[in-house]
């Protein structure tokens, strides 16, 4: 349908925990469409909901050229030794920094028909997973920082041109 606007720390969608989804309707069928259309960009990696104004539980992910979304995820697994990992995000444009993640993450939840879907991986796709199922619960990933590496990236945001 349409690649949507991105919402910017501040917005308080970004804070908000997201609601499941019910039903599956044409709402959420364009919701998806909307998704989808809006990772797409190079250097995209994923798009929660919440990022394009909508409180729902569902992302749209763009890993090395594969697309796809999920609706209701819940992240079930993570494993491995978290770790420092170079981190950006499209509601905090500008700003890169190391946030700890786990290396391997799973995540399930359903597709457009219902039919239960898992999402599973590691490296960056991990990363994705644990980025926009973090968006869904109301959290960003400055919250992963280091207090150090907060107080910069909250300083550069004061700074920004966006904010």
């Amino acid at each position: 349908m349409a690649v949507r606007q991105i919402r910017l720390f501040g917005d308080p969608v970004l804070r908000s925990p997201s609601a499941p989804i019910t039903e599956i309707d044409d709402g959420v069928r364009a919701l998806v469409r909307d998704l989808v259309d809006t990772v797409e960009p190079p250097g995209r990696a994923g798009v929660a909901a919440p990022q394009i104004g909508v409180g729902l539980r569902a992302f749209s992910y763009n890993i090395d050229g594969d697309i796809g979304y999920v609706l209701n995820p819940v992240l079930v697994e993570v494993s491995g030794e978290p770790t420092p990992i170079g981190e950006g995000c499209l509601s905090v444009p500008g700003l890169w920094h190391d946030a700890l993640r786990y290396p391997h993450a799973k995540v399930v939840g359903i597709d457009l028909d219902g039919n239960e879907l898992v999402l599973e991986g590691d490296g960056l796709l991990a990363q994705a997973l644990q980025h926009e199922t973090d968006h869904l619960d109301g959290t960003l990933y400055i919250d992963r920082l280091s207090p150090e590496e907060r107080r910069v990236a909250m300083r550069e945001i004061r700074e920004s041109d966006w904010f």
